[in-house]
C-alpha cells in the first residue's frame, strides 16, 4: 500500500514522502479500513521529530485518527461488515491506504457528514469530552478556561462546555482573529483573552465577578502555570493535555493547590489502555455524536475545517501545523 513515511524514521518536514509499505495485518478483534481522509495532530510533529514513539504493537506510520470504509474483518467480529462507513482511533497509522484497528474503536459515520468531517472529530472530540465532561465535571453555572482554544481541542471543549451549561468559557489565544472567530461561533466562547497582551488571571477575576475559573483545559504547561492557579476558584478542577510551552515550572506554590482545593488531572489519550478508550469511544457515541453536525449543520455542536490538502502535500499540511496558523482542523485526503 501507499504510506506517508519520514525518510531516516524521522527528521524535519522535508523528510516526509509518500511511499511503498507493507499492508496490515489484521489481528484477532480488528478491522480493516481503507482510508479517506485522515486528520493531523500536533503530537505527529513530536513523533515524527522522534520524540514520540507510538504505543506498543502500534504501527510506525503516523496518524491516529481516520474516516474510511471498511474493507475486511476478523473471523470474530461481528460489529462491523465490508463497506460499512466509519471513523475511528488508533495508536498509529492513519497516514496510509489502509490501517488495522480495533473494532471498538470505530464508530458508525452519520451521513450528514462528509468524509473530511469524520476525520476531523474522533481524536480532538474524545479529548475534549474526557477533559471537560469526565475529569474536570462541567457543570451548570461553572465557569471554564480554554488554553490554545483556536485548537481542533479548544474548539470542542469550548462547545461541550457551553451545552453542559457554563456560565462563562473564557478562551485564550495568540491573535484577535481567533479570538474574534471563537467569539462569533454558534455555542462559542462567551469571553476570550489574548494571552500574549494580556494577564489571563486578572482578566478571568474580572470576567467572573473574583469568582475565579471552576475548570481549566490547558495544553501550554510551564508558561500557564502560575497563572492557572491564580484564576482558580476553590474546588478548581484543570486537565493538563500537553506542555506546549515546556515541561518544569521552576517555582510553584503548593499551598494554592492547597487551600484552594484543587484538582489537576493529567491525560495523553493515545497511551490509555484499549479497554479504557474502547468504553471513552461508547460514551461519546451515546452522548455526543448524536448531536454533533458540519459547521452548516443545525446541530448544537459542530466540527470545524481550517483546510483541506491532499496527501502528496503532506509537507505543507505539516508546515501549516508548526505555523499554527489554523482555526479548527487540519485534514488530508488520500488519493
Amino acid at each position: 500500500m501507499r504510506a506517508v513515511l519520514i525518510k531516516d524514521g524521522k527528521g524535519p518536514i522535508e523528510n516526509l514522502y509518500v511511499g511503498e509499505a507493507p499492508e496490515p495485518v489484521l489481528r484477532p478483534g480488528q478491522v480493516m479500513v481503507k482510508i479517506k481522509s485522515f486528520g493531523l495532530n500536533r503530537m505527529d510533529i513530536i513523533q515524527r521529530e522522534g520524540r514520540y514513539p507510538p504505543p506498543p504493537g502500534s504501527s510506525d506510520i503516523l496518524g491516529v485518527e481516520f474516516s474510511g470504509s471498511v474493507s475486511a474483518v476478523s473471523d470474530n467480529v461481528s460489529a462491523w461488515k465490508v463497506g460499512d462507513e466509519v471513523f475511528g482511533i488508533a495508536g498509529g497509522g492513519a497516514y496510509a491506504e489502509y490501517i488495522a484497528v480495533e473494532s471498538t474503536h470505530l464508530l458508525p459515520k452519520p451521513s450528514h457528514l462528509s468524509w473530511n468531517e469524520a476525520a476531523s472529530i474522533p481524536e480532538v472530540f474524545l479529548t475534549a469530552y474526557q477533559a471537560i465532561v469526565m475529569y474536570c465535571e462541567t457543570k451548570k453555572d461553572d465557569h471554564v478556561l480554554i488554553h490554545a482554544a483556536a485548537s481542533g481541542v479548544g474548539i470542542a471543549a469550548i462547545q461541550l462546555a457551553r451545552i453542559n451549561g457554563a456560565q462563562t468559557v473564557t478562551a485564550t489565544a495568540s491573535t484577535r482573529e481567533k479570538l474574534d472567530w471563537l467569539l462569533d461561533m454558534p455555542n462559542g466562547a462567551t469571553h476570550a483573552v489574548n494571552y500574549k497582551t494580556q494577564n489571563f488571571a486578572e482578566e478571568t477575576k474580572k470576567i467572573t465577578e473574583n469568582h475565579g475559573v471552576d475548570v481549566i483545559v490547558d495544553f501550554v504547561g510551564q508558561s500557564h502555570w502560575k497563572k492557572n492557579l491564580e484564576a482558580f476558584a476553590k474546588d478548581g478542577r484543570m486537565t493538563l493535555l500537553a506542555t506546549l510551552s515546556g515541561n518544569i515550572v521552576s517555582e510553584v506554590n503548593i499551598g494554592e493547590i492547597l487551600y484552594k482545593r484543587l484538582r489537576i488531572q493529567g491525560s495523553t489519550l493515545r497511551s490509555r489502555s484499549i479497554e479504557y478508550q474502547a468504553d471513552l469511544i461508547s460514551r461519546f457515541s451515546r452522548e455526543v455524536l448524536p448531536s454533533l453536525t458540519g459547521p452548516n449543520g443545525e446541530g448544537p455542536i459542530k466540527t470545524y475545517i481550517h483546510k483541506v490538502y491532499s496527501w502528496k502535500n503532506i509537507q505543507e499540511a505539516h508546515r501549516d501545523m508548526e505555523a499554527n496558523i489554523n482555526i479548527g482542523k487540519l485534514i488530508v485526503e488520500v488519493d
